[in-house]
């Protein structure tokens, strides 16, 4: 599969500084402040699916596996990858041995089952492995079993992903919910939190890395910096004028018309590129949507093309494409894409609406200015969907509140987000029937079902365009378009490799 990310800025790889011939090891020590777009809503990854809570817990708490920088599944706290029996129903996982939580403690396999246990109660990934896992047993306590119903593909990239993430915390810790205990394995621990001043995480000093070098979130995690600091910055003009004096190592999710200010002096720019895709995701469970004509002429309706450059100016930056995934990528494929129309088709959504029988009701849209992209595509679309005959409302509310208020399907009929294009198409959002949006149908289960219960990746290629096809044909969201992601990182800031959630362990502050 094409790499997730490429480097279109001119930034340090991942690399330790070198004197002659003989590799330096950084100094440890140092702060650094990191411009978020807001207050994480929670500090438990389990229980959002948000970028913004996996981009700051990732540092606290481990998994058992994660992504290498190819996008390839690598052990974390498991010791090795799994062993599976021949008819893929059972996955035997060893434990590294030494590992200890925040509190001292060492991790054993009765914290990990509790953990999954857990996981498949709260997270909304977790519930998709619910249904499938017969049973999560402890071995010894250096080995868990779990027990599957049927074959599933995509079990050890669910445990791999930060968000909505099958973290491992104390067996005591277990039964919290909402978690109050914030005590993990990662190589930072919570040190401090002041709601919308910041996060601090303070260097755990019992920390075991894996050994090894760096390899994408897998391999050696050092620990160079003293603390680091996420700083909720919600508006977008204040990280990057903060990013240009100095205020911030690092500031996420600028706007791209930002990138000349930030290209030079005080930082330098970083560029994700593709990142990703954002994404209008509709209420299938109740309210207006939960007709498919009506979602059928918001399809029709919305202008990618406009919305897209209203929203990031320049074609350096989009791209106009339906397809989930880009060409390039494993998963790419035509399935459906006839349903996308770039510049939109009113007169078709306008006979939609005719025959739904629409009575005029809002159609509410929820989104937030943290994400400045989001809230002027969201303008754009409001026009495009009162040309077609809707009356539209638009909810725009701080970010943490706008994951809070997904849960609920009474209060929206559309939410703006977006995603990095994930490794594994069973990760994304909509595929969960729990997730925001609840797209759930026969059709859905059956081709992700077949999907799903395919291991042979040449085969599960295949199948994937029938996922996508349904996606087109039941609407559970419509994709916008391929977009590049811009950040800023100050030039004394070394060994942070550009990812699309941001790690600072393996970082560190230049001439320390």
């Amino acid at each position: 599969m094409k790499r997730f990310f490429q480097i279109a800025a001119s930034l340090a790889a991942l690399m330790l500084p070198a004197t002659g011939n003989v590799w330096a090891e950084p100094a440890k020590g140092g702060v650094i402040d990191v411009a978020t777009i807001g207050e994480p809503p929670t500090l438990d990854p389990m229980a959002s699916t948000a970028d913004l809570v996996g981009i700051v817990t990732q540092h606290i708490y481990e998994t058992l596996y994660t992504f290498d920088k190819d996008w390839g599944i690598t052990p974390l706290l498991a010791a090795d990858m799994p062993q599976i029996s021949p008819d893929g129903l059972v996955y035997t996982i060893k434990l590294r041995t030494g590992v200890k939580f925040h509190d001292g403690s060492d991790m054993n396999s009765a914290d990990v089952v509790a953990s999954l246990q857990r996981w498949m109660k709260i997270a909304t990934r977790g519930k998709q492995a619910a249904e499938v896992i017969a049973s999560v047993d402890a071995v010894d306590d250096g080995t868990v079993k779990i027990s599957l119903k049927k074959p599933f593909a995509p079990l050890l990239a669910l445990l791999s992903l930060n968000n909505a993430a099958a973290i491992i915390i104390p067996s005591e810790n277990a039964g919290q919910d909402p978690l109050t205990s914030f005590v993990g394995t990662g190589p930072y621990m919570l040190k401090d939190r002041k709601p919308d001043q910041f996060i601090q995480l303070a260097r755990f000093d019992g920390y075991k890395s894996r050994d090894g070098e760096p390899n994408g979130y897998g391999g050696a995690r050092k620990q160079y910096l003293d603390e680091i600091r996420f700083v909720p910055v919600p508006d977008a003009n204040t990280r990057v004028e903060g990013a240009v004096a100095g205020q911030f190592a690092y500031a996420d999710s600028l706007p791209v018309e930002s990138f000349d200010k930030i290209s030079g002096g005080k930082t330098a720019p970083v560029i994700l590129k593709p990142f990703g895709w954002p994404v209008f995701v509709l209420n299938t469970k109740q309210g207006l949507n939960a007709d498919i004509r009506i979602r059928k002429a918001i399809q029709a309706a919305l202008a990618p093309n406009d919305m897209l450059l209203a929203a990031f100016g320049s074609k350096d930056f989009f791209a106009a494409d339906g397809a989930l995934y880009p060409e390039g990528y494993a998963w790419h494929t035509d399935a459906g894409v006839e349903a996308y129309k770039p510049d939109g088709d009113t007169e078709g959504a306008a006979a939609l609406l005719k025959e739904a029988g629409y009575d005029g009701k809002p159609l509410r849209i929820l989104t937030s200015r943290q994400y400045e992209f989001h809230y002027k595509m969201a303008q754009v679309a409001a026009e495009y969907l009162k040309a077609a005959g809707f009356q539209v409302q638009l909810d725009v509310v701080e970010w943490a509140t706008l994951t809070k208020n997904r849960t609920d399907p009474a209060l929206w009929d559309i939410y703006i987000t977006h995603s990095p294009f994930l490794p594994e198409p069973s990760l994304t959002g909509i595929m969960s029937d729990s997730s925001p949006g609840w797209w759930v149908s026969d059709r859905k289960h059956q081709v992700l079902g077949a999907f799903n219960a395919e291991s042979d990746p040449t085969k599960r290629v295949a199948l994937f365009a029938d996922v996508q096809k349904a996606v087109f044909d039941e609407v559970p969201a419509v994709k916008i378009g391929d977009f590049n992601a811009l950040a800023a990182q100050a030039p004394t800031l070394k060994g942070v490799t550009p990812a699309p959630w941001p790690y600072f362990w393996n970082a560190y502050l230049e001439g320390k």
